[in-house]
C-alpha cells in the first residue's frame, strides 16, 4: 500500500507544487524534442506541429514513466508515481496514465477537476490518479 497521508504526511508535502514545476520542465523538454525532430521530417512536421508535439509528448511521458515511474521533470523535483500497491509503473500503467493525462489536457473542465483534486484530496491525486488508483509521492530517501 502507498503511505498513509495521516501517518506519513512527508510523502505528500508539496507534491502539487512539485507536479506543476515538473510539468513545466516536461513541457520544455517536449518542445525541445519537437524542435529537434522537425528537420528530420524535411520540415514537413511544421504542417502537423500540434500533432507532432502531442505524439512526441505522449511517447516521452509513457517511456519515462514506464522506466522510472517519473518523467525527467518529476525526477528533478524528487517525486514519482506509484500504483495503489506501492509499485513502480509498468508500461501498461504508464500508457494508461499518459492517456488519462492527455484526455484531461484536451478537455479544460477535466483538467480543472484534476487540479482541484490535487489541491484538495489527502493523497494529492489528480483525476487520472483517482481513476487508476495511482499516487504521486515525494521520492523515498
Amino acid at each position: 500500500m502507498t503511505p498513509d497521508p495521516e501517518l506519513q504526511p512527508q510523502f505528500y508535502d508539496g507534491v502539487p507544487t512539485k507536479r506543476l514545476l515538473a510539468w513545466g520542465v516536461d513541457t520544455l523538454i517536449t518542445v525541445v524534442l519537437t524542435l529537434v525532430v522537425i528537420p528530420f521530417t524535411a520540415f514537413i512536421g511544421l504542417f502537423f506541429l500540434p500533432l507532432l508535439y502531442l505524439l512526441l509528448g505522449f511517447a516521452y511521458r509513457t517511456v519515462t514513466l514506464s522506466r522510472s515511474s517519473a518523467t525527467w521533470g518529476m525526477q528533478l523535483m524528487a517525486i514519482e508515481l506509484r500504483t495503489r500497491d506501492d509499485n513502480r509503473f509498468d508500461l501498461p500503467t504508464a500508457f494508461l496514465h499518459t492517456a488519462g493525462y492527455t484526455v484531461s489536457l484536451a478537455m479544460p473542465l477535466l483538467q480543472l477537476i484534476s487540479i482541484v483534486l490535487m489541491l484538495s484530496t489527502e493523497r494529492r491525486q489528480g483525476l487520472s490518479d483517482h481513476v487508476l488508483g495511482t499516487v504521486a509521492l515525494n521520492r523515498r530517501a
